[in-house]
């Protein structure tokens, strides 16, 4: 096969050419693909690094000149001071260079060539500068390349991101000497979008028409919608743009041959954001709609550690030495964390409050933490200044560093870890490397147990005998005081494991590293090349039964599938509390009503409870419509919500609140647990704008609930009145 791989960033063994975790990924499954006899061509943009390029790895100047004028419609609400449609004139060079068989093609033209430093450009450049086209330009420059200077071969076109290629699916949809493959190794939100008017531009300049109205959203009051897109919007999992923008993610969706993802986990996740507060919001828009029609289309490549890091041995590292130069005692537990500067995503502000309240009480551990910021590997510490204010605090024990510096380095300060510390948030890291890194030197995970980690073994409970390390609450909000607290108290955990019961230490350690070194570039080359060699015929992708069992889209189902399947289908919807999809399967009787109900109650899924209520008896019909109640307490009227199995209840308020440390949005008005009651005073307003929840179950999944609350008359309850005990699905409450 002919591999086109079409990156923003590709040259994963530079490290200046270097921005994030898609480079190594290019770069290592482009030299997998080559070992393998495949011809493998990098597109990607030279980012006005032509001298760096030509000087280190000699990179000479291609026979190639494309002179074209890209049209670009830009939206007049966020570009008033530019004109409703640019013409952007042109001229287009390349460079070539060759690494261990892998072409890689440099593009660079006015565009291309900006932002040297930093690549991409910031969210805060759209409608002010023309540098944040630099994306657009460069998908329409790598369309020209790869059709004039490839055009002979057919060719597997490989594209990283789709928010960095969504116009090459529709461009090559329906060609025979195409395949497209849409590689999604981030996690941006699904639900961003791009202006309609400017795609359909220049999907016109590009000889394409696409049919875009079957990808609109669907419109309409929903008050409910309405207060659960308020409080995702500033939380990284939302973009809100106008109607007459489209989304990109189903534009890719709908026109790739296959989708492909770098973990089983993130493949999971992306397909439903599964118990995330966004899951509710996701599942009616059209994006969820193509995601599910295209599931068929999807596949788990893998990602891999690299193979130089895997070579070397950990042993050979000097503890005392590298420790000692660092200011920490070798003699202590070493916690490790290494990722690049982002408080919010990499949880770093939680991780420094945790280790506040842990050194506070015990100073006989280390932290050695780095918060790489931009390319430098000198210069004054420019991150969070509480970061720092923390560092100072507590003189050795803890190593803080925010330069740029050598993977030896790294690897040698990963070698002397007894833990590694990754709480990353919004389950934007797809596979995340440096955990399986510091992993495969032994050191024992402490993270988040995103579902898009779970790859790591760390969720298992540490009685399993492949368990690998300690697993911290998923978290999607902002200065998230939850998650900080859970993490203090799993490094004492992890600590007094340590010091306690070092064999089940060096068990989780020595699962770590067999689990991690498991991950290999030619293991995960080998996937996607099985995948990509059966595209041409139809016979790639995921069983799509398998699919919708799995996630419950039983609307995907074919008559034949209901016939085939009937027992597995009716034990997912027994999962799901699902009556519609169970009835097609089976018999409905009294104790299979009591089991729908008791499931859709565990997933705090109240419209699905109400609607088997009437049939499950009077305790499971309180439950339903009890659970909320206005109630005046010492004369103030109090809104109550009880859930048994619930860690923590929200009221979302269609209007701001005012800065809250412990929720980090202010949209929510946070409710004081008491047992299994939440209580709060009853703000103004509220009652008449409906009631909206934000309810943390105790097995970690987030939902929303808007119940209709049952007022309590005047000194019917009174504040110390506890709701009668009922038999619940967890047992009497």
């Amino acid at each position: 096969m002919h591999i086109v791989k079409v990156a923003f960033e590709a040259l994963g063994f530079d490290p200046r050419m270097m921005r994030g975790g898609t480079a190594s990924v290019v770069w290592n499954l482009a030299r997998e693909y080559a070992r393998e006899g495949h011809r493998v061509s990098v597109v990607t943009p030279a980012h006005g690094c032509a001298a760096h390029l030509t000087g280190r790895h000699g990179a000479t100047v291609l026979e190639w000149t494309d002179e074209h004028t890209v049209p670009v419609v830009l939206d007049q609400r966020l570009w008033p001071d530019h004109p409703g449609e640019l013409q952007l004139r042109l001229v287009t060079r390349g460079l070539r260079l060759e690494r261990e068989g892998v072409d890689f093609y440099l593009l660079s033209d006015a565009y291309l060539d900006l932002l040297p430093e930093q690549f991409y450009p910031p969210n805060e450049m759209q409608g002010v500068d023309l540098a944040f086209l630099k994306p657009l330009v460069f998908q329409v420059d790598a369309i020209r390349f790869i059709d004039q200077f490839l055009a002979p071969d057919p060719v597997v076109v490989q594209a990283y991101e789709p928010l960095y290629h969504y116009l090459l699916p529709p461009v090559y949809a329906g060609r025979d000497d195409r395949v497209v493959v849409s590689t999604v190794a981030m996690n941006p939100p699904i639900s961003g979008k791009v202006y309609r008017p400017q795609v359909e531009r220049l999907l016109t300049h590009l000889g394409v028409t696409v049919d875009l109205d079957r990808l609109a959203e669907p419109t309409g009051d929903d008050p409910l919608r309405d207060r659960m897109a308020r409080y995702l919007r500033p939380s990284h999992l939302r973009h809100e743009q106008g109607e007459d923008y489209t989304s990109y993610h189903a534009l890719v969706a709908a026109h790739t041959d296959l989708i492909d993802f770098v973990s089983a986990g993130q493949r999971d996740y992306y397909s439903t954001f599964r118990d995330a507060p966004s899951e509710r919001l996701f599942a009616a828009s059209t994006v969820a709609r193509v995601v599910r029609e295209t599931a068929h289309k999807q596949i788990v490549g893998g990602c891999a550690l690299p193979d130089w890091w895997l070579a070397r041995n950990p042993r050979d590292v000097n503890r005392d030495a590298v420790l000692g130069r660092l200011g920490l005692d070798p003699r202590r537990p070493t916690f490790y964390h290494a990722a690049r500067f982002d408080q919010n995503h990499k949880g770093q502000l939680e991780l420094f409050r945790a280790v506040d309240a842990v050194l506070r009480h015990d100073r006989d551990v280390n932290f050695l933490i780095r918060c790489a910021v931009g390319t430098s590997e000198t210069g004054d510490p420019v991150g969070n200044p509480y970061f720092r204010e923390v560092a100072d605090r507590y003189p050795g024990n803890v190593y803080l560093d925010w330069r740029m510096v050598a993977e030896e380095d790294l690897f040698a300060q990963a070698a002397v870890a007894d833990f590694c510390l990754f709480p990353s948030k919004f389950e934007l890291d797809g596979f995340l490397i440096t955990l399986g890194e510091a992993m495969a030197c032994g050191a024992v995970p402490v993270a988040t147990a995103q579902e898009t980690l779970s790859h790591y073994g760390h969720l298992r409970p540490l009685t399993d005998p492949t368990a690998t390390g300690y697993a911290v609450p998923r978290s999607f909000r902002t200065d998230d005081a939850v998650l900080a607290a859970a993490l203090a108290g799993t490094i004492r955990h992890a600590l007094h494991v340590y010091r306690e019961d070092p064999a089940t230490h060096r068990r989780l350690s020595d699962n770590a590293r067999r689990l991690a070194r498991s991950f290999t570039w030619q293991r995960s080359a080998l996937a996607r090349l099985h995948q990509f060699a059966l595209a041409p015929g139809g016979g790639a992708g995921s069983d799509p039964v398998e699919l919708a069992l799995t996630y419950g889209w039983f609307d995907q189902l074919t008559e034949d599938d209901w016939r085939r399947h009937r027992g597995r289908i009716a034990e997912a919807a027994l999962a799901l509390g699902d009556l519609a999809a169970y009835r097609r399967c089976a018999p409905v009787q009294r104790d299979v009503l009591d089991r729908l109900f008791d499931a859709a109650y565990r997933r705090g899924d109240f419209d699905r409870c109400a609607e088997l209520a009437p049939s499950t008896g009077d305790a499971r019909r309180r439950l339903v419509h009890q659970r909320c109640r206005i109630e005046v307490q010492e004369g103030v009227p109090h809104v109550v919500y009880h859930l048994p199995h619930a860690d923590r209840v929200e009221l979302v308020l269609p209007w701001l609140t005012g800065p809250d440390a412990g929720s980090g949005n202010r949209y929510t008005y946070p409710m004081r647990r008491s047992g299994r009651v939440f209580t709060a005073p009853l703000p103004d307003g509220a009652l008449a704008a409906g009631l909206v929840f934000l309810l943390t179950l105790s097995g970690g999944r987030i939902t929303w609930d808007a119940p209709h609350p049952h007022v309590e008359p005047p000194g019917g309850a009174g504040g110390d009145r506890q709701p009668e005990r009922v038999e619940t699905p967890e047992g009497r409450s």
